[in-house]
């Protein structure tokens, strides 16, 4: 897979992680929401880190947001990995409301001691103070409008709509800090830059369409999801294997190729899924090839039609509930 390089570190959001270090002095415990379909990838590196600095005391609950755009075996294959890991997560539809009741519960036993401990004193018990962390556009805002049961805070399907901090309370027992998406300065890691543009949680203008389809088609045509027929023609496909016609550079070469997949050749689920939603299959095309491929069978070949449709479709399910990382193994 050819990984372009992203950058992408507006002023707001080096403004509101500074916000944000301040605030979490008062904050119990912090919802970190990561994207179900990336969960490595919408992990922030440093979040541990502001969570043990000196003088603060706060707790974490993982939420996995957008369960509904993976399978249910995938959702479990990552609760037990998790698990081994010693984490325990969370798995949400913050747009339909599915898990939002246990989170709510899981931060006010997480921050127990907080009132446990006023209690000792002789004080009064208070709301738990929870902050909601994650990359931009992982779905944070919706869930706090699911947990306050009312829009209270905007929330849209675009990066960066929330860029200021805001106390939001929930009930006499939860508050909630609502936080802009917050981003390493530098994404050194740029595969999984990549995977964060492709599910837009990273903004548009640090990126280039046509790339980015090509990066998601090679991601999806390593999906393998459920068990397929293999044989030693399909084990090893290499550039020396490919048909001469490979490396002809017409735009209908290209749509010829896309369906000289050996019949006993394992398709991948992704594989399966491009040819259903568009009736031609990258087979032995990479992302690179595929996108022009398609732009000419299907767009008048309209190159970055094809990739923003690409892009459009993976997010909003119409390709299927197709993830982009696996639990490792």
């Amino acid at each position: 897979m050819i990984t372009p390089t992203i950058q992408w570190y507006p002023g707001h959001i080096a403004k509101a992680e500074k916000a944000l270090l301040e605030q979490l002095k008062l904050v119990d415990v912090v919802f970190e929401v990561r994207d179900a379909r990336i969960p490595l990838a919408t992990h922030h590196p440093k979040l541990q880190s502001w969570l043990e600095r000196p003088g603060t005391k706060t707790g974490r609950v993982l939420v996995l947001n957008r369960v509904d755009s993976i399978p249910g075996p995938i959702r479990q294959n990552w609760e037990q990995w998790m698990r081994s890991q010693g984490e325990t997560p969370y798995f949400t539809d913050a747009r339909q409301g599915q898990g939002v009741k246990s989170i709510a519960h899981a931060a006010q036993d997480v921050a127990a001691w907080v009132n446990e401990r006023r209690l000792q004193r002789g004080m009064r018990p208070r709301p738990v103070r929870a902050a909601v962390i994650g990359f931009p556009n992982v779905g944070k805002s919706a869930l706090i409008n699911r947990l306050v049961k009312r829009r209270v805070v905007e929330s849209a399907a675009k990066p960066g709509v929330t860029r200021q901090l805001r106390w939001v309370r929930i009930s006499s027992e939860l508050e909630l800090l609502d936080a802009p998406g917050i981003l390493p300065a530098n994404l050194v890691d740029q595969s999984a830059a990549v995977k964060l543009a492709i599910c837009d949680d990273i903004g548009q203008a640090a990126y280039d369409n046509q790339k980015v389809a090509a990066a998601l088609v090679d991601l999806l045509c390593g999906l393998h999801l459920d068990p397929q027929p293999t044989s030693e023609t399909s084990a090893d496909i290499s550039p020396e294997t490919l048909p001469e016609s490979l490396t002809e550079t017409s735009p209908g070469s290209l749509t010829e190729i896309a369906t000289e997949l050996p019949e006993a050749a394992a398709r991948s689920t992704g594989d399966r899924a491009l040819e259903k939603r568009y009736g031609l299959a990258p087979g032995l095309l990479n992302g690179e090839d595929y996108v022009p491929a398609l732009a000419e069978f299907r767009y008048q070949g309209d190159r970055e039609r094809a990739a923003r449709t690409l892009l459009q479709d993976f997010r909003k399910g119409a390709l299927g509930n197709l993830p982009l990382e696996l639990p490792p193994s």
